[in-house]
């Protein structure tokens, strides 16, 4: 298929949800309104989108849909294989556009005519799917995390006491279950390296950055597969939410600064102990801990901050192909 120009290309919007996908086709003639469709979402009704598509005479589109976690996955990735663009926008911003268009109804053709409309304005960067390698890896580590979950639930109803010794034991029978379940995992996580020599190299450079152990270098890897291609730390950073937001206006309103957290929750969660740890161990993030202190910052915010150096360190690290230097000055 012939690659048009994303700025020409018809737009599609798509409102994702586990079972089926409405989409809104929009073109130059038809900006206010689209046409409309509900498909199933599995390979039958992607199939039947690329019919509906062929009907209507369009051979490209621009497709548009929201990070919904795995739910759009498997049609992102059948489109841009068959050679449509594709692109994966942040919730936060079709909310925001919806606000200012004062949309009042909420239905799914409704998101999806907004979210064609966004595409249509604003023109959203295209999405490149990661390599099968990164895409397995983070199907694992977040069953992996998953497990670990269940296994922190268990563990809490196993001390809570008043329990049966039949509820007890089974109980603990789930527990062990889930013990294996994650050694398992962790093997195949390791085998996966393994088989991925420069996978391995990534994750060993990460590990090299105070408080980032293998475990959590995978995570990154998985949750941020185009982390070396950012334009910056920065941009880095605001993928993962740890950005500061500020609350100010006039005279009357000065909030506390705030972590924004729009942006990949997993990152944030991935990055909350090694912080801690690299606070606790590293002479350069006490030292700005202490600088963050000596101007009042309180112990959630510090800990933010050495998320937000770290996920700025894992970008340089990866993008210089370089180990950890405590000298070194990540790029601004």
């Amino acid at each position: 298929m012939t690659t048009t120009t994303t700025t020409s290309l018809p737009v599609l919007g798509i409102d994702i949800s586990k079972a089926t996908f409405d989409v809104a086709l929009l073109r130059a003639a038809e900006t206010r309104k689209p046409k409309a469709r509900k498909f199933d979402n599995r390979p039958v009704g992607f199939q039947a989108l690329c019919l509906w598509l062929a009907k209507h005479d369009v051979a490209q589109v621009h497709a548009v849909l929201e990070a919904t976690g795995a739910y759009g996955d498997a049609l992102a990735e059948f489109l841009y294989a068959a050679g449509h663009q594709v692109s994966i926008v942040n919730p936060a911003q079709i909310k925001a556009f919806g606000q200012v268009e004062l949309q009042r109804n909420k239905t799914d053709r409704a998101d999806a005519a907004l979210i064609a409309r966004f595409g249509w304005c604003q023109r959203p960067v295209p999405w490149t799917p990661p390599a099968p390698e990164l895409r397995e890896l983070q199907v694992l580590m977040r069953h992996l995390d998953d497990l670990i979950a269940q296994r922190t639930q268990v563990s809490n109803r196993l001390s809570e006491g008043r329990l049966t010794p039949a509820v007890e034991k089974s109980w603990q029978q789930v527990l062990a279950t889930l013990e294996t379940q994650i050694s398992t995992i962790k093997e195949q996580v390791e085998a996966h390296f393994k088989q991925h020599p420069r996978l391995k190299q990534q994750r060993d450079l990460l590990d090299s950055i105070p408080g980032i152990a293998p475990e959590t270098a995978a995570r990154l890897l998985a949750e941020i597969p185009h982390l070396a291609e950012l334009n910056s730390a920065r941009a880095a950073a605001a993928y993962s939410g740890l950005t500061p937001r500020r609350h100010q206006s006039g005279t009357s309103v000065n909030a506390p600064t705030r972590m924004s957290k729009i942006g990949n929750a997993r990152v944030r969660y991935a990055l909350y102990f090694p912080a801690i740890t690299a606070l606790r161990c590293d002479p350069s993030f006490q030292q700005l801990a202490a600088r963050l202190a000596a101007r009042g910052k309180h112990k959630m915010q510090i800990i933010g901050a050495a998320m937000h150096k770290l996920v700025r360190l894992a970008y340089g690290v990866l993008k210089n192909q370089q180990p950890y230097d405590r000298n070194y000055l990540v790029e601004a």
